[in-house]
């Protein structure tokens, strides 16, 4: 075929191909109120700065830090998601060998035997063949193109998959630590309590036996002395819970628990007002957003690969063989050939047309899921903001209402003491007591937790340099 042909018909397959690759990616916009400031910033102490990669280090807490480091390091998950990654990229790799060209290489030697057309006889002689062909698909309608298009934007969405992981790994631990570190923390104030409650018994008894007392004030106050030993085993389940969860999330078996969470009683807390920015920057940076518009994309593209299914393939051809024997060197006989080859599956237009129709389907599910994930990212990060304020002004009020129990307890001893009220009065006020300080413990504890969700929800901690 000459060169002329091969041109006239690549000129040809050029006009067809603008409407045969699918329609070309374009990212979605902003949903309406999507990106200003959050509702629930005024229901909290925040600011609009943006926060930080690795927000966790706001706490100040070497020993935090340092098991977040361990767990992005080592955690099961991360290996998982990135094992994920890998098999993509070698996904990707694969769809881009379909731009280089095919080669088949091919070689034979024989011993025949076979009469001589002059004389007649039989004549024994060696052949040696050598051969070589290369084939080019030509990327006239964007099946190869698309492909491409689609395999990179799946491995975008795998990386994004690895650091919604991370995201969700780094607040895991955190919030395994500070639930280790409130379990200890109210461990504390059980104790106080406990201490407290064993003391007013021993005092009942000791006023019983100098005839001051009565045996219901000492039943009275052991029964609330063994109502606070109660309250301490369910802390110590929690507390080794936590430390169980906190191993597995670092990557070691829940026997190998960390000492600085074990030995934790302080619960960490900040203070200062969490930087959250607003709504524009929160879509920008959660991953889970990311990895849903990255799978549109792809979706988008596999509409194009569905699509040059009808449409002719156009392949360019070459092939040099070489045929030597008896008497003669390898390179004596040589020929060549080279043209494309057009080659269009007509049977099989009615299937290409209903996979281009489940195409366009996954197109629109994977928008629908893209706008989905928008409206949780911010109903997330809402919620998460309601919570932690309307916490902390509980924490307040318990505060306040722990400091007037103490005060209570304080005067109902001085009273009783004095003759002035019964025994019943100071056992009801230290009751009180201990079950605010309880409920304040509690309410640390989640004031902590709280904080650790919006982290959680504002989407940090998948990058670990920091920016």
């Amino acid at each position: 075929m000459s060169a002329r042909i091969l041109l006239t018909a690549a000129a040809a397959a050029a006009l067809v191909s603008a409407c045969a690759t699918g329609p070309d990616y374009k990212a979605p916009g902003a949903m309406a109120g999507t990106s200003g400031a959050f509702v629930g910033a005024g229901a909290a102490p925040v600011e609009a700065a943006e926060p930080p990669a690795d927000w966790w280090r706001l706490y100040q807490d070497p020993a935090l830090d340092r098991l977040i480091s361990e767990a992005l390091a080592n955690n099961r998950d991360v290996a998982v998601a990135a094992a994920n990654l890998a098999q993509v990229r070698a996904s990707l790799s694969e769809a881009r060998v379909g731009r280089l060209p095919s080669t088949t290489a091919s070689g034979g030697a024989a011993r025949s035997r076979q009469p001589d057309p002059a004389t007649g006889r039989m004549v024994e002689g060696d052949t040696v063949s050598a051969g070589l062909d290369v084939s080019y698909e030509v990327d006239f309608f964007g099946r190869v193109g698309r492909a491409i298009e689609a395999a990179r934007a799946d491995r975008d969405a795998a990386q994004a998959a690895l650091d919604v992981v991370r995201v969700s790994v780094a607040a895991e631990t955190a919030r395994a630590y500070a639930d280790a570190c409130a379990a200890g923390a109210q461990l504390e104030v059980a104790g106080r309590s406990l201490a407290l409650s064993e003391e007013t018994a021993a005092l009942t008894r000791r006023q019983l036996d100098a005839g001051r007392g009565t045996g219901l004030d000492v039943a009275r106050a052991q029964a609330q002395a063994e109502s606070a030993r109660a309250a301490v085993p369910p802390l110590q389940a929690q507390r080794d819970a936590a430390l169980f969860r906190l191993s597995v999330l670092t990557g070691r078996p829940p026997a190998e628990v960390s000492p600085a969470a074990a030995a934790c009683t302080a619960i960490p807390q900040l203070e200062a007002a969490i930087p959250v920015g607003d709504g524009a920057s929160l879509l920008a940076r959660r991953p889970d957003v990311r990895q849903a518009e990255r799978r549109l994309a792809a979706a988008t593209a596999r509409i194009g690969v569905a699509t040059a299914a009808l449409y002719p393939r156009v392949t360019l051809g070459g092939s040099l063989a070489s045929v030597g024997g008896e008497g003669r060197d390898l390179g004596d006989q040589v020929s060549f050939s080279v043209g494309p080859l057009i080659s269009w599956s007509f049977p099989n237009i009615g299937l290409a047309r209903a996979r281009i129709a489940q195409a366009d389907a996954a197109a629109q599910g994977a928008l629908a899921a893209f706008e989905q994930t928008t409206l949780t990212a911010l109903q997330e990060t809402e919620t998460a903001l309601s919570a932690y304020g309307r916490e902390l002004d509980r924490r307040t009020a318990l505060r306040r209402a722990r400091d007037e129990s103490a005060e209570a307890v304080r005067l109902a001893r001085l009273r009783q003491g004095a003759g002035l009220d019964s025994f019943l009065t100071v056992l009801d006020a230290e009751r009180t007591l201990a079950g605010l300080e309880a409920q304040l413990a509690q309410s640390e504890a989640l004031v902590a937790s709280n904080q650790i969700t919006l982290f959680k929800a504002l989407g940090g901690g998948w990058r670990t340099d920091g920016g």
